[in-house]
């Protein structure tokens, strides 16, 4: 299966014939074989009108030379890319290219990740996950502690992290993927919005009073060495995956890499305060990588794209996928596909309960120019809580301030790079 891939990520210029299209990509392991089989079998179908060529992110040379279409977070688009390029909204290419589509097909919480404020598809939502508790059994076995105990609150979870480190672990609890889930997800559980309408404006609320308490927690949590803040982004994956932490506040898709590495996974729902006005603890947002279509591609390129995106909103390659990768099914279609398959009914069923509830009332930030700068800034202001004592209130009045500032005045285009 390796030469598998590195053949396919291989894009050649004299190999390439006019409708060839890239895919750039930054998977590894499994989630690459699935990938390079269904790339290799939508191939096999096409009979010399075009291949999908794989592009491996990490081997590119000029990333200005961009590609066709981009399996990523938008969060990753400057290292992907070293730009922020113009992508095309899915339903856009799919109704120009001849392609039956219809939004309404994903679940409303599958929508709500890819899709703009007017309820567009930008993006096809291949790659998300829901934000999850994990756990190494083993570790906490050898602590003295239950792993089938629920933990249920943050607060269960400074009490779990206290005793593996006096069992003498050096690294009870790290993240990934840190203004997602210790930001907009925390908010949403406790039902404080993170963005308002003033007057024609979005503002930012990520410096209400459960995002201030939650900043503090963990700054304290980092004191007694209960937590460790390893980076803004997925860094945090390998400290676990490697044993290094003995828990993880991270995506639920990387179960399968965790299985893989051998570790004994407990997975959890991420915990919430149950000390504030009306919790939501289910009220978690599915978000990660979705698949982009990149701007100024030719008319055969965008045809070949298209066919591509309806080859993978098929019910039986939702299912290869999902089940190879562990990310979250995009359509009821995919679920059902999946029961009789070695995935538990009751995981089915929950992810079919949240995924199915409706966008109505949501003040879910959208990807674009305000989630970036949010994501951006909370970053930096986060290194001065964690390595300057700074407060976690002028952290993350400072970010409010900075983001507010930076959408107020409208960016200047973004010219496409060649490719």
């Amino acid at each position: 299966m390796k030469i598998l891939w590195i053949l396919l990520g291989c894009c050649i210029a004299f190999m390439a014939s006019a409708q060839d299209i890239s895919l750039r990509h930054d998977l590894d392991g499994k989630k690459l074989d699935a990938l390079a089989t269904l790339v290799l079998r939508f191939n096999d179908g096409q009979k010399g009108k075009g291949r999908v060529l794989l592009q491996d992110s990490r081997g590119v040379e000029n990333r200005q030379l961009l590609p066709h279409l981009a399996l990523l977070d938008p969060d990753d688009s400057m290292a992907f890319f070293g730009t922020r390029p113009r992508f095309r909204p899915l339903d856009d290419l799919m109704r120009k290219a001849g392609q039956k589509f219809n939004s309404k097909q994903f679940y409303p919480q599958v929508a709500a990740a890819l899709d703009d404020v007017h309820g567009r598809i930008q993006a096809l939502p291949l790659g998300l996950s829901l934000p999850v508790l994990f756990t190494n059994r083993a570790v906490l076995r050898k602590a003295g502690i239950d792993p089938d105990k629920p933990v249920k609150t943050w607060w269960d979870l400074q009490e779990v992290a206290g005793k593996i480190r006096d069992s003498g672990s050096k690294c009870p609890l790290t993240t990934a993927r840190f203004a997602w889930i210790h930001s907009e997800n925390v908010s949403e559980q406790a039902n404080e919005p993170m963005v308002a309408k003033v007057g024609k404006l979005n503002t930012i609320l990520a410096n209400g009073m459960v995002n201030v308490k939650h900043l503090a927690l963990l700054a304290s949590w980092q004191k007694s060495s209960y937590f460790h803040y390893s980076g803004p982004a997925r860094e945090g994956n390998q400290r676990f995956l490697s044993g290094e932490c003995a828990m993880l506040t991270g995506e639920s898709s990387l179960y399968a890499d965790a299985r893989s590495a051998g570790i004994d996974i407990g997975v959890g729902p991420l915990p919430h305060y149950d000390d504030v006005y009306a919790p939501k603890p289910n009220n978690v947002l599915p978000d990660g990588a979705g698949l982009w279509v990149l701007a100024g591609n030719k008319k055969d390129e965008d045809r070949l794209a298209a066919r591509f995106v309806a080859f993978l909103m098929r019910p039986e390659v939702q299912k290869e996928w999902v089940h190879a990768t562990s990310y979250l099914p995009m359509t009821p279609t995919a679920v059902e596909s999946l029961r009789g398959s070695d995935i538990p009914p009751h995981l089915l069923d929950a992810a079919q309960k949240r995924l199915s509830v409706s966008q109505k009332g949501s003040t879910r930030v959208k990807h674009g120019l305000i989630r970036d700068r949010l994501h951006q800034f909370l970053g930096e202001e986060v290194e001065f809580v964690w390595n300057n004592g700074r407060a976690a209130k002028e952290a993350l009045d400072n970010t409010v301030r900075r983001v507010n500032e930076a959408i107020a005045t409208p960016p200047s285009a973004v010219a496409v790079a060649p490719r």
